[in-house]
């Protein structure tokens, strides 16, 4: 189970990236989400081209600047570019080659990093004799491309994959189970990993990302069951950097979540929940990964009767989407709890990898009809004819009917629900597909 290879768009102010961005990951970025409470983040998406998928970084524009805003973009951009396996460098043929895009081009050399050169707006054969000029980029052969209209982004994404990395990190043994801890910076991820370890393999500080790399560790439980722990880093920060830099610790999580069966999703007790905690825990949402709710510091705050109680309540409210998920208050300072943790993971490692027979998917799905029968529109009913399960990891099911659009959400949700009731799968979420027989 691979990593996926991070490619980063980089440019000037108002070259198009963020039309191009949407193109490359085929749909526009909305806030708008199914799920509530689910935060996407505008700036990273996941592509697929020929099969091979790939997560992509959109950055803000470049400004060679001193001013202190334009000074945390430009940093910001070069967080990205350091995370990446892949840059492409957007310019504006409409604008010509200007002194900002050879400024970004010298940061790209300096970079050691494969670069693609992409032009954008070349909408006629007379644009498109203007990427000519960019040549003395020293950056390869241009790539003449329109964002509006889509000219030009297949042989974008071409040489995106022919570059591809062949050296993404990849699990030794699919035997072992594979978890992470993922969390904005300074929530305690590496004093867990030690915690659970009981020695100090991972450096730990109460500085901020100071993680560099992700760190894979061999852990075995009592009964002998094997374990892969992926420690994820954050980004080591440079000054003060304002909020928006931390969007960037996400990447180090995005490739942990990736590699994982079960991810542990880390909350900092002392500081209550943050938007950031909803984006990290998004990100292990949409995988399809198995998900343990962590409250660590939990010695490190005043509690009563009824903080427990209150703090659990919390969570629930801001992650309602991850209402299958289980909370566990940790303390990877006393190690309160963590004796706890494998045999959780474990339990949900299987549970994410159950497998339920058609035939007893069936009575379940009948009975569920009648308790609750199937909604009508104009006139119309719902018929479900039967549901088969088609994966694991997640547990992915079928539900065949007559009509597609007669199934409302709330009955989905339904239809879930049962399942969970039904079945054991605490920590996973489920999958349903709904589908027409033909």
């Amino acid at each position: 189970m691979k990593a996926l290879p991070v490619v980063a768009l980089v440019g000037r102010p108002n070259v198009g990236k963020s039309t191009i961005f949407n193109r490359l990951i085929g749909e526009r970025v909305s806030i708008v989400e199914d799920h509530p409470g689910v935060t996407r983040d505008r700036i990273y998406g996941s592509g697929k081209w020929l099969g091979k998928d790939f997560r992509l970084i959109d950055t803000g524009g470049i400004e060679m600047s001193n001013e202190p805003m334009m000074k945390q973009i430009r940093y910001q951009a070069e967080i990205a570019i350091d995370e990446a396996d892949i840059i492409v460098m957007i310019a504006n043929v409409r604008e010509g080659l200007t002194n900002e895009d050879e400024e970004i081009a010298q940061l790209l050399h300096r970079s050691n990093k494969p670069v693609i050169l992409a032009v954008n707006k070349t909408d006629n054969p007379e644009q498109r004799q203007m990427i000519y000029d960019f040549y003395s980029l020293g950056l390869g052969e241009p790539i003449g491309i329109s964002g509006s209209h889509g000219t030009g982004i297949g042989d974008l994404l071409d040489e995106i994959i022919n570059l591809f990395p062949s050296d993404l990190p990849d699990a030794e043994d699919d035997k072992r189970i594979r978890f992470s801890f993922i969390g904005r910076p300074n929530v305690g991820k590496s004093s867990l990993v030690n915690a659970m370890l009981d020695e100090e393999r991972v450096i730990v500080s109460n500085i901020e990302g100071t993680t560099r790399e992700a760190v894979d560790t061999l852990f075995v439980n009592d009964s002998g069951r094997e374990f892969t722990m992926i420690d994820t880093a954050g980004i080591r920060k440079r000054g003060k950097v304002y909020e928006n830099t931390e969007k960037y610790s996400v990447l180090r999580s995005l490739s942990a979540i990736d590699r994982s069966d079960v991810v542990c999703v880390v909350l900092d007790a002392s500081t209550g929940i943050r938007e950031q905690d909803k984006h990290v825990a998004g990100y292990a949402y949409e995988a399809g990964k198995g998900i343990i709710i962590l409250i660590n510091k939990w010695d490190a705050i005043e509690k009563d009767n009824h903080t427990y109680q209150k703090f659990i309540e919390d969570v629930r409210m801001e992650f309602k989407y991850l209402s299958f998920a289980p909370i566990l208050a940790v303390s990877a300072k006393s190690g309160q709890r963590l004796n706890k943790l494998a045999d959780l993971i474990e339990k949900i490692y299987d549970n994410r990898n159950r497998r339920i027979q058609s035939s007893t998917l069936n009575d379940i799905l009948m009975d569920a009809i009648a308790m609750n029968p199937t909604p009508t529109d104009k006139g119309r009913r719902l018929k479900i004819y039967y549901m088969t399960q088609v994966a694991v990891g997640p547990p992915t099911f079928v539900v065949f009917v007559n009509d597609t659009e007669l199934m409302h959400f709330s009955y989905e949700r339904f239809l879930e629900n049962q399942l969970r009731d039904s079945f054991y799968f605490d920590g996973t979420p489920i999958h349903l597909i709904i589908r027409e027989r033909k």
